[in-house]
Protein backbone atom coordinates (compact mmCIF):
# COMPACT_ATOMS: atom_id res chain seq x y z
CA UNK A 1 0.00 0.00 0.00
CA UNK A 2 1.41 3.44 -1.02
CA UNK A 3 0.75 5.77 1.77
CA UNK A 4 0.62 9.79 0.41
CA UNK A 5 2.38 12.09 2.81
CA UNK A 6 0.26 14.76 4.23
CA UNK A 7 0.80 18.24 5.08
CA UNK A 8 -0.78 19.47 8.26
CA UNK A 9 -0.02 22.62 10.31
CA UNK A 10 0.04 23.39 13.95
CA UNK A 11 -0.35 27.12 15.80
CA UNK A 12 2.14 27.27 18.69
CA UNK A 13 3.31 29.79 20.83
CA UNK A 14 7.14 29.53 21.34
CA UNK A 15 8.54 28.76 18.28
CA UNK A 16 12.47 27.88 19.69
CA UNK A 17 11.43 25.55 22.09
CA UNK A 18 8.59 23.61 19.72
CA UNK A 19 11.29 22.71 17.24
CA UNK A 20 13.33 21.59 19.56
CA UNK A 21 11.15 19.79 20.88
CA UNK A 22 10.45 17.83 17.57
CA UNK A 23 13.56 17.97 16.03
CA UNK A 24 15.26 16.03 19.98
CA UNK A 25 12.26 13.56 20.50
CA UNK A 26 11.48 12.43 17.02
CA UNK A 27 14.59 13.28 14.79
CA UNK A 28 12.73 15.73 12.82
CA UNK A 29 14.74 17.20 10.09
CA UNK A 30 14.29 20.68 9.46
CA UNK A 31 13.06 22.21 5.89
CA UNK A 32 12.52 25.83 4.55
CA UNK A 33 11.65 28.31 7.70
CA UNK A 34 11.17 32.00 8.50
CA UNK A 35 10.91 34.26 11.98
CA UNK A 36 7.68 32.79 12.27
CA UNK A 37 7.51 28.89 11.04
CA UNK A 38 9.20 26.47 9.99
CA UNK A 39 8.82 23.18 8.00
CA UNK A 40 9.95 19.61 9.55
CA UNK A 41 10.18 16.57 8.16
CA UNK A 42 7.77 14.37 10.80
CA UNK A 43 8.27 10.77 9.33
CA UNK A 44 7.94 11.32 6.16
CA UNK A 45 5.72 13.81 6.22
CA UNK A 46 5.69 17.63 6.28
CA UNK A 47 4.35 19.29 10.04
CA UNK A 48 4.60 23.05 9.83
CA UNK A 49 4.53 25.23 13.10
CA UNK A 50 3.70 28.25 12.93
CA UNK A 51 4.05 30.90 15.34
CA UNK A 52 1.10 33.01 16.95
CA UNK A 53 0.43 35.40 19.63
CA UNK A 54 -2.03 33.01 21.62
CA UNK A 55 -3.74 29.78 21.13
CA UNK A 56 -7.51 28.50 22.19
CA UNK A 57 -7.41 24.93 22.72
CA UNK A 58 -10.55 23.27 23.07
CA UNK A 59 -10.16 19.50 23.37
CA UNK A 60 -12.22 16.56 24.03
CA UNK A 61 -12.21 13.03 24.64
CA UNK A 62 -13.60 9.80 23.72
CA UNK A 63 -12.77 6.16 25.90
CA UNK A 64 -10.60 3.62 24.14
CA UNK A 65 -9.96 0.31 26.03
CA UNK A 66 -10.80 2.01 28.97
CA UNK A 67 -8.59 4.79 28.68
CA UNK A 68 -8.85 8.73 27.68
CA UNK A 69 -8.19 9.47 24.61
CA UNK A 70 -7.56 13.35 23.72
CA UNK A 71 -9.79 14.36 20.44
CA UNK A 72 -7.94 16.07 18.54
CA UNK A 73 -4.62 14.39 18.16
CA UNK A 74 -1.98 13.50 15.56
CA UNK A 75 0.57 10.88 14.81
CA UNK A 76 1.65 9.09 12.23
CA UNK A 77 1.68 4.92 11.83
CA UNK A 78 5.49 3.49 12.20
CA UNK A 79 6.88 0.15 11.13
CA UNK A 80 6.63 -2.08 14.03
CA UNK A 81 10.27 -1.73 14.93
CA UNK A 82 9.96 2.11 14.41
CA UNK A 83 7.09 2.30 17.26
CA UNK A 84 9.31 0.40 19.47
CA UNK A 85 12.39 2.28 19.41
CA UNK A 86 10.33 5.39 19.72
CA UNK A 87 8.49 4.03 22.94
CA UNK A 88 11.65 3.06 24.19
CA UNK A 89 13.42 6.50 23.41
CA UNK A 90 10.24 8.29 25.04
CA UNK A 91 10.35 6.03 27.76
CA UNK A 92 14.00 7.12 27.99
CA UNK A 93 13.58 10.84 28.35
CA UNK A 94 10.59 9.78 30.73
CA UNK A 95 8.02 11.08 29.03
CA UNK A 96 4.39 11.59 30.99
CA UNK A 97 2.01 9.54 28.53
CA UNK A 98 -1.70 10.36 28.51
CA UNK A 99 -1.81 6.56 27.21
CA UNK A 100 1.20 4.64 28.37
CA UNK A 101 2.71 2.58 25.33
CA UNK A 102 0.80 -0.88 24.81
CA UNK A 103 -0.79 -3.13 23.04
CA UNK A 104 -4.30 -3.27 21.28
CA UNK A 105 -6.18 -6.09 19.95
CA UNK A 106 -3.80 -9.18 21.13
CA UNK A 107 -3.53 -12.00 18.39
CA UNK A 108 -6.56 -10.27 16.40
CA UNK A 109 -7.29 -8.80 12.97
CA UNK A 110 -5.60 -5.00 13.43
CA UNK A 111 -3.25 -5.88 16.06
CA UNK A 112 -1.72 -2.89 17.07
CA UNK A 113 0.58 -0.63 19.61
CA UNK A 114 -0.16 2.56 20.23
CA UNK A 115 0.93 5.30 22.71
CA UNK A 116 -0.35 9.18 23.42
CA UNK A 117 1.72 12.09 24.50
CA UNK A 118 1.54 16.11 24.56
CA UNK A 119 3.98 18.72 23.36
CA UNK A 120 4.71 20.99 24.97
CA UNK A 121 1.96 23.34 23.99
CA UNK A 122 -0.81 20.52 24.52
CA UNK A 123 -0.88 19.03 21.61
CA UNK A 124 -2.16 15.11 21.59
CA UNK A 125 -0.17 12.80 19.67
CA UNK A 126 -0.66 9.48 18.46
CA UNK A 127 1.96 6.65 18.09
CA UNK A 128 1.09 3.86 16.62
CA UNK A 129 2.42 0.81 14.62
CA UNK A 130 0.45 -2.37 12.87
CA UNK A 131 1.61 -6.13 13.35
CA UNK A 132 0.31 -6.71 10.04
CA UNK A 133 0.50 -3.28 8.19
CA UNK A 134 -2.05 -5.05 5.71
CA UNK A 135 -4.78 -4.13 8.26
CA UNK A 136 -4.08 -0.88 8.54
CA UNK A 137 -7.68 -0.54 7.45
CA UNK A 138 -9.19 -4.14 8.43
CA UNK A 139 -12.28 -4.41 10.23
Amino acid sequence: MKITPFHLAIPVINLPMMKAFYTSHFNCDLGRSASKWVDLNFYGHQLVLHQVDELEKKAGANQVDGKIVRVPHFGVVLDWAQWESLATKLREKNTDFIVDPYIRFLGQVGEQATMFLEDPEGNALEFKAFRNPDQLFAS
